[in-house]
């Protein structure tokens, strides 16, 4: 068998054959990296929020901010009577902003000023701008008169004459200034208090009255 076969026999010589190769699969690869960026954008945000909210505390800090004061100081109601349904008044009032802050300045851009009876707005006005420098007080004399449509339900109406009895009404003033504070050199903000004052104001031809006008503090919310 071997005879036959001879030139098996012997070594064999040739190119040595390369072992397989090895193939490789990366899963969620592209997961892994959208998920690092998510986590970094978020430890940015987190970073920035810090940072703003030290900023803040600093200022506060520094600052101390205190609340404006709104006083209606005095108020003079010489007209207010219906005609059909139309109410006819005139209202004057002084108006003393004051300014607490040892260290912040207002600038008050506008200040819208309406007068309300039942709910009902009878005027609307604007104050001029002007700026408030720290720990001053200013007033300002806004004034509401006119006529307007106003309609009175059975509930209402008995309430008008029992306040012309009295000889005193109750008139709602609303204010809405727009602010901005002034931090040293800095003017920060585009604010926009509301300031509710809530009024009982005799009517000085009322011959039944003899109430006098007491100042009254409006609520400041922003």
């Amino acid at each position: 068998m071997a005879d036959k076969q001879p030139h098996l026999n012997g070594a064999f010589y040739g190119p040595s054959v390369p072992p397989p190769t090895k193939t490789y699969h990366r899963h969620g690869h592209g997961r892994g990296c959208a998920c690092c960026l998510l986590s970094t954008i978020i430890k940015l945000i987190i970073g920035i929020v810090v940072v703003v909210g030290i900023a803040v505390l600093i200022l506060w800090l520094v600052f101390r901010p205190n609340k404006l004061r709104f006083d209606v100081t005095s108020a003079e109601l010489t007209q207010f009577n219906f005609t059909g349904n139309q109410l006819h008044y005139n209202l004057a009032l002084n108006l003393t902003i004051r300014n607490p802050n040892k260290r912040i300045g207002v600038y008050y851009d506008a200040i819208e000023a309406s007068s309300f009876y039942k709910d009902q707005r009878l005027n609307t006005q604007w104050l001029p701008p002007f700026y408030q420098g720290h720990k001053t007080t200013t007033v300002v004399t806004p004034q509401f008169n006119g006529q307007q449509l106003v309609l009175l339900g059975a509930q209402e109406l008995t309430e008008f004459n029992a306040e012309k009895l009295a000889g005193v009404f109750n008139i709602d003033v609303k204010f809405r200034p727009r602010l901005r504070l002034k931090l040293g050199a800095v003017r920060i903000g585009k604010l926009k208090p509301k300031v509710n004052c809530e009024l009982k104001v005799p009517l000085e031809s009322s011959a039944t009255s003899f109430t006098f006008f007491q100042a009254t503090r409006c609520d400041f919310d922003f």
